[in-house]
């Protein structure tokens, strides 16, 4: 069993090599949701948890396919005997972690629900019971304002468990899924609309987004930033792929994660390569800054204070760390810190901050936007050879057969490293960038 298998990790072992039972021994709750090291007054015991927690992570990396297969075949592992694994969730596989996601994304709302055979049998089943039913009445012209406005009073537990049920003006039908689908579409296209100002492109060609940080134009910005995490928090909720693409740094804070100057890249590359080369060159006496930086708002320009009297700070070799620090995190947070709140706020009444943080940066994005249907040999036609390489030779073949190997997952995470995202082009991969454009 799997008790078995922690013995040892967490045993004591005494002056024959054996692990002693005396010593020190594993605990755990029914639902082995916690780990206790219990040790005696003894003196001989020096067993610390920190040492039981790194055998545990080496353990299950070293063990990573098996225990994915495991969970795969009987994923209610992971609220039982396994549940110790989702602490460690780079171990996991993504569909191990989306089922577990699920099913506990949808036991609050079971425990919420009507007692009785249809709330038992959810629960059972691992779905979603159902609320009373969202109807929305909308102008296909004009969707984004129609449904802001119908959501505005209603509660996250409303949304969350609600059916939506969606009719367009002046168009005759029933939602039996298709339409509620498309209304899902029309909003992500809306979302971006830069009639709203809520976003902008992270850089040119580019087809992901980030909060526009001068989205104050639009006086209800943040009500506006609010409902459009609702929208990703449904349509996580009822499993819909968006077609909205985020740039790294936004998932990073929709995770609660600290960006880092490498996110840089995506929102601004040459800026991106400025900071690389400050970090990696000695700067005394060709870098005349100081801890302060220059924004334009509209044709104002005004400085900021990166800390207390930053223009009266210079930059200097051994300062400069802080100072890439400090001018990434303005940048990518202090400039959009209202809208990420915002957004957060509204996010976090359907979906729990403590769940969605199982996944990384790339798993988000394909939890909203949906695996990618990458076409390999449209990709491979497509790819240009730098550095005396071409497509024939030898390394380049070993990596295209790999690559035709891979799973979609795998093809898809491949795809985020190389160019910042998942998505495809409607095109096709002639047109698609990459992070050096």
């Amino acid at each position: 069993s799997f008790m078995v298998v922690f013995k040892p990790i967490v045993g004591e072992k005494n002056s024959r090599g054996a692990a002693d039972p005396s010593t020190s021994a594993l605990h755990t709750s029914n639902s082995f949701q916690s780990l206790q090291l219990v040790t005696p007054t003894a003196p001989t015991s020096t067993m610390t948890l920190a040492s039981g927690e790194s055998y545990f992570q080496n353990f299950t990396e070293k063990h990573k396919k098996m225990l994915n297969t495991l969970v795969r075949n009987n994923p209610g592992l992971l609220s039982g005997s396994f549940s110790l694994l989702v602490f460690n969730p780079h171990v996991l596989d993504f569909d191990n972690k989306r089922s577990y996601f699920y099913q506990r994304l949808h036991d609050d709302s079971s425990a919420n629900a009507a007692s009785g055979a249809g709330g038992n049998a959810a629960r059972r089943q691992g779905t979603r019971p159902l609320g009373s039913t969202l109807n929305l009445h909308v102008h296909r012209d004009n969707v984004f304002e129609d449904s802001y406005y119908q959501f505005v009073g209603k509660s996250g537990e409303e949304i969350k468990r609600g059916r939506i049920n969606v009719r367009f003006y002046q168009e005759e039908g029933v939602d039996a899924g298709g339409v509620s689908r498309e209304w899902f579409q029309a909003l992500a296209r809306q979302m971006f609309n830069p009639d709203y100002a809520l976003f902008k492109p992270s850089a040119a060609g580019r087809v992901t987004y980030q909060p526009n940080p001068q989205s104050f134009a639009n006086p209800e910005h943040l009500q506006y930033f609010k409902f459009v995490g609702r929208i990703i928090g449904k349509a996580i909720v009822d499993q819909r792929v968006l077609d909205a693409y985020f740039t790294r740094s936004f998932y990073k804070h929709i995770l609660g994660r600290k960006v880092d100057y490498r996110d840089m890249e995506a929102i601004d590359p040459s800026y991106y390569k400025s900071l690389e080369w400050i970090l990696e060159n000695d700067i005394t006496d060709v870098f005349d800054e100081t801890f302060s930086i220059e924004v334009d708002n509209f044709g104002q320009r005004r400085i900021i204070d990166l800390i207390p009297n930053g223009q009266e700070i210079a930059v200097t070799e051994e300062n400069k760390a802080d100072y890439v620090r400090l001018v990434t995190e303005q940048r990518l947070y202090r400039a959009i810190k209202d809208q990420i709140k915002a957004f957060l706020e509204g996010f976090h009444d359907l979906i729990p901050k403590d769940l969605i943080q199982i996944f990384n940066e790339q798993e988000l994005e394909l939890l909203i936007s949906g695996m990618p249907d990458i076409d390999v040999d449209d990709w491979r036609n497509n790819t240009e050879y730098h550095g005396g390489y071409s497509s024939s030779s030898a390394p380049v073949q070993w990596f295209w057969r790999a690559v035709r190997s891979f799973d979609q997952e795998e093809r898809a995470k491949l795809l985020q490293f190389v160019t910042g995202t998942s998505k495809v082009p409607l095109e096709g991969f002639a047109h698609l960038q990459g992070n050096q454009g």
